[in-house]
């Protein structure tokens, strides 16, 4: 079959190629995502800083430390422990995390729903970009949303005397959703890859 994003392919009548080109209004999506990326990137270097600031005696750096870590109608830590140094890495973490979800919905969702970047033998070209499409994509999206909510449940269970059995309760049965839905699509994405190669 020809490809008819080709210049000599086959060429399209005008709704089909309008309709076609409509593709092309996601883009700003996805810039807006890279920029809410590099929110996340100063975000992290803002805690970064702080928690170094903090280990070397910044009073300043200090009191954000213990803000950011404070359990909600608890009183706030009055000195750097391991537990707060965990806490605060733990937070370090999930903004990588979040943020290599961002890379994959956008590098992901332009590759599949946009346009081809033809990185084809480029030698930093993620292994799973070669074989993606919407059933990958959307595993993995499931994947990394699990990752991130067992960093949001570890945080939760690290102050576990802070917060009452019912919002541990709820916690937990949404990270259990998570997990279950995740498998759920795994689940039909491999019946629907075994149907397709059934057919050939």
């Amino acid at each position: 079959m020809t490809d008819p994003n080709r210049p000599n392919g086959p060429r399209l009548s005008p709704l089909p190629a309008f309709i076609f080109m409509s593709r092309w209004l996601q883009l700003p999506l996805y810039l807006g995502l890279i920029l809410a990326q590099c929110v996340y990137v100063f975000h992290f270097w803002v805690e970064l800083k702080d928690l170094i600031g903090a280990v070397l005696g910044n009073e300043t750096s200090l009191q954000h430390i213990f803000q950011a870590v404070a359990v909600p109608n608890t009183p706030l830590p009055t000195k750097l422990n391991e537990t707060t140094i965990m806490l605060v890495v733990l937070g370090l973490i999930d903004v990588v995390m979040i943020s290599n979800l961002l890379i994959m919905v956008i590098v992901g969702g332009y590759e599949t729903f946009v346009s081809r970047m033809h990185l084809e033998g480029h030698p930093d070209q993620p292994e799973w970009l070669s074989h993606v499409n919407a059933s990958v994509l959307k595993t993995k999206l499931a994947m990394a949303i699990i990752g991130i909510s067992s960093i949001h449940l570890l945080k939760t269970f690290i102050n576990a005397g802070s917060y009452d059995e019912k919002t541990l309760m709820y916690q937990t049965i949404i990270h259990v959703v998570f997990l279950l839905s995740a498998m759920a699509i795994a689940y039909t994405d491999h019946l629907m890859s075994m149907t397709h190669q059934s057919k050939h």
